[in-house]
């Protein structure tokens, strides 16, 4: 592996463990999910990211979490909450199509659309780019390169803007925190009117390949 792949490589791992630490942020808090945000936070260089885990150490907690996210909460967490002209039948669909293309399965107890899956889908897609630049694959470096950024073109980009308003704005600053840095990494909210029916680059299955868990 030449230095330039190595820093490429690099930078990719880096970028899994944000995103996969935004995944964590976004998730109900579990027994154990403490003890994974602190691990991730001390992976990752992102002050925002990194306040968000030490604030959520004492802050987090599963009913704050269900005040915020759940039925008749300030933030709803699901990507349809966000859409004014999808079936959500078609979106789930096409959610699954692109987690299928890339094999990806979420443990996440959250339906395909909820924030936690969506973030997290895009830190196993940098993993997997990661993979493929270690072993001088470039075909699919550039392939799962290219499927993170579209994703997060279609379906983030369209909830989270919104989402990081409301957090803004909720009284809980982890998630606020959360919000903003995932906001910096997404960007403000795509124009969706052009947007074109599953737009999910297709992988044969000879040429799959597997990636290691986080």
């Amino acid at each position: 592996m030449t230095a330039a792949n190595a820093t490429v490589q690099n930078q990719l791992l880096r970028e899994a463990a944000e995103w996969r630490l935004l995944s964590l942020l976004f998730e109900c808090p579990s027994p154990a999910w403490r003890e994974q945000v602190q691990a991730l936070a001390a992976e990752v260089a992102d002050a925002d990211l990194k306040a968000a885990a030490n604030v959520a150490q004492r802050e987090a907690g599963e009913g704050l979490y269900h005040s915020i996210f759940g039925p008749g909460g300030p933030a709803p967490g699901r990507e349809i909450s966000y859409r004014d002209w999808t079936q959500p039948g078609y979106l789930l669909s096409e959610l699954t199509s692109y987690y299928d293309a890339f094999a990806y399965q979420s443990k996440i107890v959250e339906a395909p659309d909820h924030i936690s899956v969506e973030t997290g889908f895009v830190a196993y897609l940098k993993l997997k780019e990661a993979y493929a630049e270690s072993i001088g694959d470039t075909e699919h470096a550039a392939v799962t390169r290219e499927a993170a950024q579209q994703f997060i073109n279609d379906h983030l980009s369209t909830m989270t803007e919104p989402l990081a308003r409301s957090l803004e704005h909720s009284g809980v600053e982890y998630l606020a925190l959360a919000g903003k840095a995932l906001l910096a990494r997404v960007g403000p909210k795509r124009d969706q009117s052009s947007k074109q029916n599953l737009p999910v680059l297709s992988l044969d299955e000879d040429s799959e390949f597997a990636c290691a868990e986080a």
